[in-house]
């Protein structure tokens, strides 16, 4: 049986050097390339590929909201997180977005093909040490309006300005980023930012 897949990653020699890589599996058909997540799914509505293989950071849509929307829209496609930023966060995130497996990108391509033969066969396919490091992180403290705080306080705009683009009030933003830098156990916001982000709660 042959295995059709989709790739999309944002880094345009990666991509073809994942094509390669994988077409040169006897089982695997590329029946699709994008490199942004707010394409992933026409590829997929067109190709009707058997499993995606897609990267977290991209731009349009990352690769966690891709994988929910391809749940959503293409539900028979079984999804596959290929990272180079494996962080405990990303793979409980990427679970809830409807993801059966998490590869690195630094693991050997046989993981990676062996990986795809397996979520075909029904499995969930996760990088074992980042399972672990999952475990012992529990679950992200932030709540879902905390994360969009922070997210929006990225680009080092001022608290009136993060109100604006989310409709809340200045005293609210600030309660907000104060929660999160005391969940985060940080000093002020881009610490919290920055912690939040390497722990993928972001």
């Amino acid at each position: 049986m042959t295995i059709r897949l989709l790739l999309a990653d944002d880094q345009e020699l990666v991509r073809q050097a994942l094509c390669a890589l994988l077409e040169l599996e006897e089982d695997f058909e590329v029946v699709g390339s994008v490199g942004r997540g707010d394409l992933v799914a026409d590829a997929a509505l067109t190709g009707r590929p058997d499993v995606a293989l897609l990267d977290i950071e991209m731009p349009g849509l990352d690769g966690l909201a891709a994988a929910a929307v391809l749940a959503a829209q293409v539900p028979d496609c079984r999804v596959v997180m290929l990272t180079t930023f494996g962080r405990a966060g990303y793979l409980r995130r990427a679970m809830d977005a409807g993801a059966v497996g998490f590869v690195v990108k630094d693991a050997p391509a046989e993981v990676l093909a062996d990986a795809i033969r397996r979520v075909m066969r029904g499995e969930r396919v996760v990088d074992p040490a980042l399972a672990v490091a999952t475990l012992a992180a529990g679950e992200s403290p932030l709540t879902a309006r905390e994360r969009d705080v922070l997210i929006a306080a990225r680009s080092g705009v001022s608290v009136a300005e993060i109100a604006a683009n989310l409709y809340l009030s200045e005293g609210t933003v600030r309660n907000y980023l104060s929660a999160a830098i005391t969940k985060t156990g940080t000093r002020n916001r881009m610490a919290a930012l920055r912690t939040a982000d390497e722990r993928g709660w972001l």
